[in-house]
């Protein structure tokens, strides 16, 4: 997976799912996102029906101001977490799209890795709400945009022990082994002492 001018190269035993303009939270949907990035497929799945159904949670990291604790959010490491459902249903709904794009690719869904989700704001839905007084606020709701770039698992394959050829090589390099170079050196010269010994 290369990135060349913003755009992102995918290789050919890869499969991709994308949602525009979800009417889904951005933050919900961000952390949804980051969970299950670098899950297989199958695995990404079940654990997105335990949230459902309260077993697991979506642990919150980054926009975490007003989360409250969580319990379940220790597996993680973290103390914050919930269980945002329309983004979970959603995200289902796209893996769902991701492997049956892979399967055409002729891809084995068992072994197809979530290798990134991109989850970026959308354009924001205005609508309006009425205050005291006859004024009016806007009532906006944060959409998102999903891509999910899923990759076939490759096998690791041991290499091939080759033999390394001996080289003799007696060259000395002076910088390195200039002290005893030079101590050897003085050794074989003869100085003569001034003053002598007291």
């Amino acid at each position: 997976q290369k990135v060349i001018n913003q755009y992102i190269i995918i290789p050919k035993i890869a499969c991709t799912a994308k949602g525009k303009d979800l009417r889904v939270h951005f933050k919900n949907t961000f952390h949804v996102g980051r969970a299950i990035k670098g899950m297989l497929l199958t695995k990404a799945e079940e654990y997105l029906k335990d949230v459902l159904e309260h077993k697991r949670c979506i642990p919150y990291s980054r926009y975490d101001h007003s989360i409250g604790r969580c319990s379940a959010a220790i597996q993680f490491g973290l103390t914050k977490g919930r269980y945002p459902e329309k983004s979970v249903r959603i995200m289902l709904n796209l893996l769902k799209n991701a492997k049956a794009n892979g399967e055409v690719k002729g891809l084995n869904a068992e072994k197809i890795l979530i290798k990134n989700v991109l989850v970026n704001h959308a354009t924001e839905g205005r609508r309006r709400t009425y205050r005291a007084h006859g004024s009016i606020n806007a009532y906006c709701s944060s959409n998102c945009h999903v891509d999910i770039i899923c990759e076939e698992v490759k096998e690791n394959v041991k290499k091939e022990k080759k033999e390394e050829k001996k080289v003799e090589n007696n060259f000395i390099n002076p910088v390195k082994h200039i002290r005893r170079a030079l101590a050897k050196h003085l050794k074989t010269k003869k100085y003569v002492t001034v003053g002598g010994k007291k």
